[in-house]
């Protein structure tokens, strides 16, 4: 039987999304003052890569596009079981969520 929560979408407590828009744009803002981007990544604890890309949205374009190509190759391909496990886990953290009334 399905989780009550498996329909729910997560929002603010979605684990992919490190930034948020206004983060963001203070990380543009700081660049812009000279900050670096290893004193700006330790600030909002995130890594260079990810405040690289931030600054630099062409980079970040012509990495979605590679990383498309080698998930398009089979590269990326989990097992049936890991798949499994994965998907476990995520509906798992969705119902503690939901139990904890936070989504």
């Amino acid at each position: 039987m399905p989780y009550k929560s498996e329909k729910i979408p997560l929002g603010k407590y979605d684990r992919r999304v490190k930034l948020n828009d206004v983060q963001r744009e203070e990380i543009n803002e700081l660049r812009k003052l000279g900050l670096s981007y290893q004193v700006i990544a330790d600030r909002y604890e995130v890594s260079k890569k990810l405040i690289i890309m931030v600054c630099n949205p062409d980079i970040a374009e012509r990495n979605r596009k590679a990383s498309m190509e080698r998930h398009r190759e089979g590269r990326y391909t989990p097992t049936k079981e890991e798949w499994a496990a994965t998907m476990r886990e995520h509906r798992q953290y969705k119902e503690k969520l939901h139990k904890e009334g936070k989504i």
